[in-house]
């Protein structure tokens, strides 16, 4: 509980940076014509706009365990970045649409050396969001955190790519790089979509999360089993499931193979995580 409420906290702080840079970015890119620019300010928006998904995905996922849900409400993050992956393609189609009409009607940028300054500053406000949003998220095991920085990751390059662009226009290459650069800010805005998209919807279709070589071999280690099998692991950093069949030898005791069943997730969360729940089933082993 608590660690959802230090996400909380960084999803508000995140959200008044990107707000800022974003508006910048869109107020200069409209005031000298420039539709690179423009398409960046618009995709630093969704930035803010998914912080607030995330706030408010964060807090559904905090909600504490009841008789409909006794696993907790954890997932509703995973869908909350699923969210901001639906925004994400629907914020690229609509820069390439935008940088198609720039292609048929072409409009010369009015580029200053003020509006180049203000986008280098953004570009490191992006840079410092995205280091700090990345190590909070994997410090405190939240994907909205850690897919939230990789859309910002993809504000970065972008931010490079329009920065080139108006200063190649400005030293006297033609116009049409602007509107190009718009078609490159959609192909990041696409990757940043698709990589939150594989990312979290592996969670929610409880894809493997952990080698089940690595928890055989941790399981193995213990003198009293046997042998290990159906082994399957589901969730995330932060919320970690493996379930297991285990062969320890007939006599053990109900009380012998609580402790050892214990143990073993001691050991897992040692060496794998430390949010690992282990459910085992206890099999007989005849050599």
């Amino acid at each position: 509980m608590d660690n959802y409420k230090q996400v909380k906290r960084v999803l508000w702080t995140i959200l008044v940076a990107n707000l800022v840079v974003a508006g910048l970015k869109v107020i200069i890119g409209t005031a000298i014509k420039s539709a690179g620019m423009t398409a960046d300010g618009f995709h630093s928006l969704t930035d803010g706009s998914s912080n607030i998904v995330g706030l408010i995905g964060i807090h559904l996922a905090s909600k504490p365990v009841d008789e409909d849900h006794p696993y907790g409400h954890g997932k509703f993050e995973m869908m909350a970045a699923l969210f901001i992956a639906v925004m994400l393609f629907l914020m690229g189609a609509k820069v390439v649409i935008d940088g198609i009409g720039r292609l048929i009607n072409p409009v010369e940028p009015e580029i200053t050396v003020q509006s180049l300054l203000i986008l280098v500053v953004t570009l490191c406000v992006n840079i410092f969001v995205c280091i700090y949003e990345h190590a909070k998220g994997k410090r405190l095991g939240s994907k909205i955190l850690i897919s939230d920085s990789m859309h910002t990751r993809s504000d970065i390059y972008i931010s490079i790519g329009v920065l080139a662009a108006l200063a190649g226009i400005r030293l006297g290459l033609p116009p049409v790089i602007d509107p190009i650069a718009s078609f490159i800010v959609s192909g990041f805005i696409f990757h940043a979509a698709y990589e939150i998209l594989a990312d979290n919807g592996g969670i929610l279709l409880d894809k493997a999360v952990v080698d089940t070589e690595s928890i055989k071999n941790i399981a193995l280690s213990f003198e009293s089993v046997k042998d290990v099998h159906d082994i399957r692991s589901r969730g995330s950093e932060a919320d970690l499931y493996i379930d297991m069949h285990i062969m320890t030898r007939p006599d053990m005791s109900v009380e012998e193979s609580h402790e050892l069943i214990h143990d073993i997730e001691e050991k897992l969360r040692a060496d794998i995580n430390k949010s690992v729940q282990l459910i085992a089933h206890i099999e007989p082993y005849e050599a």
